[in-house]
């Protein structure tokens, strides 16, 4: 496992016939800077919302609670996987920009990460709880596209709009939660002191109140560390990947002998597969596939052997996938078992994240939710609505976050933490008192940047690249 990466000049790229290694260093650190400052701004743009709530119902005091959020966003990072992370990184034409020299692809990680860091402080200025998830998605969208005016490749249109959609879905669906579950609390607890509106700075909820407001915090803390974190991770093997390929484009821990033997395996099942559908051209393809990755193992150490290797292993894949989903095709018992197991194994090879990586940005990603968070809570918990939270409110929209944050981080789908907890904060108060409760103001202000998150970052973005695609 790489803990520090080897900075070797003679690794980096050269620019022409002129040495330019020294400038690349400059870049590349330049990029590394980006995503920890866009994870740091991530921190108390976004986890801020994780707060909002046990602040505003006196269950902790910020002192206390900012640095318990930090902490647990800290351990989602580490603990979340990196499904999340390696769906951000199918958004770009990865495979086209690794063909170009590396300062192509400096150019379109910097115009998304300086796009997203942007308008990122810029909603957060006006206290505007925005996305981050649709700030970084619409960078890459426009980033790419002016990718591809350029160079050969596309945006995946596909992966786009599964991500788009569960980022337009999630906050819709937190809403009618948030409702349902507070009209069910109503009729189920009858007891006045759940349902209270804190009065002044000394009226604290009772202790189980009090402990499942911390608790429902800290479930939104965590899982914001787990998905929101992991993008991050992405951004961060993204660069590694562009400019370190031979390192860090497969999972050089994982022995060369271990991996020829999953795919000598894998060949063996695809044959037998063949004999019970012959001439099956999706299976003929697989094997031909499988045969070229055997071939490129022992390549797999340099830059291009690993980068090639990476696309071997992804085509294997991708034609598992189209196999193990045509019906058409007879299958041995136990076959869907053997598919897992090989899916897991080859998935291994270019999904991963060293330790380090996933704990830098951990660090970066709790040090922000401990500076700048109070804007982005005083929305939430005083503007949203027109009266104070009750402690019913807060729980509610906190569990209906984590519940919905959670089951995204476990499909590997990115959804915005602010979307939907401001959404579930409106279906908790809108349950209270009729949209009456609402305040029309900040919800439009919401609503705007929601809508115009997405534009705008594609576009910004798409200048930033023709920008600085002229010094290339």
């Amino acid at each position: 496992m790489h803990f520090i990466p080897d900075f070797n000049l003679m690794n980096l790229p050269l620019l022409g016939a002129v040495d330019l290694s020294g400038v690349i260093l400059v870049i590349f650190f330049l990029c590394l800077l980006c995503v920890i400052a866009f994870e740091f701004v991530n921190g108390f743009h976004d986890t801020a919302n994780a707060v909002a709530t046990v602040i505003y119902t006196k269950a902790l005091k910020p002192a206390i609670a900012v640095p318990w959020s930090g902490m647990w966003n800290f351990i989602g990072v580490n603990v979340g996987g990196v499904a999340v992370a390696m769906g951000i990184l199918k958004l770009l034409p990865l495979n086209e920009m690794m063909a170009q020299p590396v300062q192509v692809g400096a150019c379109l990680v910097l115009a998304v990460l300086i796009t997203s860091i942007i308008w990122n402080l810029s909603t957060w200025y006006f206290g505007i709880p925005c996305s981050s998830s649709h700030t970084l998605i619409g960078s890459m969208i426009g980033g790419s596209l002016a990718f591809t005016q350029f160079y050969s490749g596309t945006v995946n249109w596909s992966k786009a709009s599964e991500i788009g959609l569960s980022l337009i879905m999630s906050p819709v669906f937190g809403f009618g939660v948030a409702v349902l579950l507070m009209l069910l609390l109503k009729r189920l607890i009858k007891s006045e002191k759940f349902f209270h509106v804190p009065q002044g700075d000394n009226d604290h909820p009772v202790l189980v109140v009090r402990l499942l407001l911390i608790t429902t915090c800290t479930l939104v803390s965590f899982f914001h560390g787990s998905n929101d974190g992991q993008k991050g991770v992405g951004l961060l093997m993204l660069i590694l990947i562009a400019f370190l390929p031979a390192k860090f484009a497969i999972d050089q821990t994982i022995p060369n002998d271990h991996i020829s033997s999953t795919l000598n395996s894998t060949k063996q099942w695809a044959q037998n597969t063949l004999t019970s559908n012959p001439g099956n051209k999706d299976v003929v393809l697989l094997i031909g596939q499988l045969s070229k990755a055997e071939a490129d193992v022992a390549a797999a150490t340099t830059d291009k052997g690993s980068f090639s290797f990476r696309k071997d292993i992804q085509s294997v894949i991708k034609s598992i996938k189209a196999i193990a989903a045509n019906k058409d095709i007879k299958m041995a018992p136990g076959d869907q078992a053997t598919i897992k197991a090989i899916m897991g194994d080859l998935t291994k090879v270019t999904d991963f994240a060293p330790i380090w990586v996933i704990i830098t940005i951990s660090i970066s990603l709790g040090l922000g939710t401990m500076i700048g968070w109070k804007r982005i809570v005083v929305t939430i918990g005083e503007k949203i609505g027109k009266t104070h939270l009750s402690y019913a409110q807060g729980a509610t929209a906190e569990l209906v976050a984590a519940g919905t944050i959670g089951l995204s981080s476990g499909l590997g789908l990115p959804v915005s933490t602010t979307h939907v907890l401001s959404s579930g904060v409106a279906g908790a108060m809108i349950a209270s008192g009729g949209t009456s409760n609402i305040n029309g103001g900040t919800i439009r202000s919401i609503a705007m940047a929601w809508i115009l998150t997405l534009p705008v970052c594609i576009g910004v973005a798409y200048l930033l690249f023709l920008l600085f695609h002229l010094f290339v």
